[in-house]
């Protein structure tokens, strides 16, 4: 199916990380050997987790989501999820804990934010946990890019691209992460998910993929391999790609940011969600604009209660 074109009755699937989110926000550079004065707060959150609490939020679908959770923080992500409108489907690893992130926010530097990842049991997802009844009633697959940075999460996402195809179910990849991403090789990311439809790139993993230092023509060189690419380019809003063509740009909106933590999944998520609606994806990536300048004003990477599309 064309990326963007019609509209499928049915949920949308996400499968990825779900995280405990440790934000430290501070303001200047860290001191080493000694205190930096941060305000803290523990929330949920995970790149899978977080897109699928955004395409809730921003309506048109029922949203589902696949993550693997320890036995520590289980019923906590469940219960968040819940409040989000995402019909959570954790598996519960007995061995391994709930991954955890230090996010390190400078409130001096436009709230760029460091991470210190513990991926804990979302490493852990593998093929033993996929069933092709998850995509029973599915309309389309978002698959977190954080996925394929394990053996066990590259053999998931094998078996559930083939599910997918075999069904006619759009998928959707974002890539996560360029500093993992560099670990893995482009090449190998990108035969990885031959065969998305979708795939929703930063600026920084854009560039990485295509081996170009030019987004525009990162996100054209990506589109001969991929039918649709949307870039994600911050403040300077998305552009969109297809066939080796950049075919639309979208601005941001304008916003002073507080956190950036989660932006990119907001853009990913009301992007998806405008989708599950029928929108175009120029107009998704509209929404995903929208969404990302709301994710900026608040800490942590889930929605207010009040955010919604339109």
């Amino acid at each position: 199916m064309r990326a963007g074109a019609g509209v499928r009755a049915g949920a949308l699937l996400v499968v990825g990380d779900v995280i405990t989110d440790v934000v430290a926000r501070h303001r200047g550079p860290l001191a080493p050997g000694t205190d930096t004065a941060a305000a803290v707060r523990t929330v949920p959150g995970g790149a899978g987790a977080n897109v699928a609490c955004w395409a809730a939020c921003w309506g048109g679908a029922e949203v589902r989501l696949l993550g693997r959770v320890g036995e520590d923080a289980a019923a906590w992500h469940a219960r968040e999820l819940a409040a989000c409108g995402v019909r959570p489907l954790l598996v519960v690893d007995p061995q391994a804990p709930t991954g955890t992130v230090v996010c390190l926010v400078d409130e001096d530097a436009a709230a760029e934010r460091t991470f210190l990842t513990d991926s804990g049991a979302s490493l852990r997802l593998g093929p033993g946990d996929w069933s092709d009844a998850l995509l029973d009633g599915v309309a389309r697959l978002h698959l977190s890019g954080y996925l394929l940075f394990s053996e066990p999460g590259r053999a998931f996402v094998a078996m559930a691209l083939r599910a997918a195809r075999g069904r006619g179910v759009p998928v959707s990849v974002d890539p996560a992460s360029a500093g993992f991403l560099t670990r893995l090789g482009a090449g190998r990311f990108l035969s990885l998910v031959e065969g998305v439809d979708v795939l929703l790139p930063s600026r920084d993993e854009a560039c990485l993929l295509a081996g170009s230092p030019g987004v525009a023509d990162a996100a054209a060189r990506l589109s001969r391999r991929i039918p649709l690419v949307v870039a994600k380019r911050g403040a300077e809003g998305a552009l969109l790609a297809r066939s080796g063509e950049v075919c639309a740009r979208v601005p941001a909106v304008a916003v002073t940011p507080r956190d950036s933590t989660g932006a990119g999944d907001a853009f990913t998520g009301a992007f998806l969600a405008a989708l599950m609606r029928g929108a175009g994806p120029e107009h998704a990536a509209a929404e995903g604009c929208r969404a990302g300048a709301l994710a900026v004003r608040r800490v942590g990477g889930r929605p207010p209660p009040s955010a919604g599309g339109s």
